[in-house]
């Protein structure tokens, strides 16, 4: 794998189901950790729904390819972002991936396998929802390269923690280290007041994380301006600095930039 490398750390970001923000929390964290000085490559496996070239403001990129493979997209003139999707591939953004399995597969060994990234601090891969034949690819294709971990990702309700149960199966079975369990979307600031309120149910992620005995990161407000800065490509530690959800992002990139450099 002669594209990973210069990669020093690879983070795998999970979740059991759809529409917990899994994107959002790939895209922040990898953001987040540019901001604190590292240089960091966010792949985006999730063929069917790639939404990290939207998330980053990068839908109009092309992907350009040298000597040693694809030339990934930089989300910044410095160089420290480097991006790759599906989604850089498609002539339009509406256009569907209708793919059988090998086919997915045989693209994901693609992006793992002749993506030139250099030399990274940190790989963040955003991986499909559920437990795939995808993310068996993705393990297959990593066992030369040492994977840090995964970072789950769940939402309060009672029906998401069920499929995070099952990831945390997936992830022992296939010997994926966890690194933890982030509850996103855990409360609602309001953008007048910046009142916090519960409007799904709270605690399930940080309950979850103690029965399963792993590590819990942390709670993720629901902040539309977060949003906001997501279609822009931007950082909430920059934008916007003191809000509850960059906090909460902050408390999660220092946790998994301190715990990996410890290794």
């Amino acid at each position: 794998m002669s594209g990973m490398q210069g990669v020093k750390h690879v983070i795998l970001v999970l979740s059991g189901k759809g529409g917990v923000g899994k994107s959002t929390v790939s895209t922040q964290l990898a953001l987040g950790l540019k901001e604190l000085g590292y240089k960091v490559g966010l792949l985006d496996v999730d063929l069917c729904g790639p939404s990290v070239p939207y998330l980053l403001n990068l839908e109009d990129r092309d992907v350009h390819q040298c000597d040693e493979g694809w030339v990934p997209v930089y989300a910044d003139q410095e160089q420290k972002l480097a991006v790759m999707s599906i989604g850089f591939l498609l002539k339009n953004r509406n256009d569907a991936v209708v793919w059988r399995g090998p086919k997915k597969n045989a693209m994901i060994k693609q992006f793992l396998t002749d993506v030139c990234w250099q030399d990274i601090d940190f790989l963040i891969i955003d991986t499909p929802p559920g437990t795939s034949d995808e993310h068996i690819t993705v393990m297959e294709s990593m066992r030369s390269v040492k994977c840090d971990g995964a970072l789950i990702v769940t939402t309060p309700q009672a029906v998401s923690i069920e499929d995070v149960r099952k990831e945390l199966t997936f992830c022992r079975k296939t010997g994926i280290p966890i690194l933890g369990i982030i509850e996103n979307m855990s409360s609602y600031v309001c953008p007048n007041c910046s009142e916090c309120t519960n409007i799904f149910s709270t605690g399930g992620g940080q309950a979850l994380a103690e029965f399963a005995e792993v590590p819990f990161l942390g709670c993720l407000p629901l902040d539309p301006k977060l949003a906001r800065l997501s279609e822009e490509g931007q950082s909430c530690l920059k934008s916007m600095p003191n809000a509850p959800v960059s906090e909460s992002v902050k408390s999660l990139v220092e946790k998994i930039a301190n715990v990996q450099l410890k290794v």
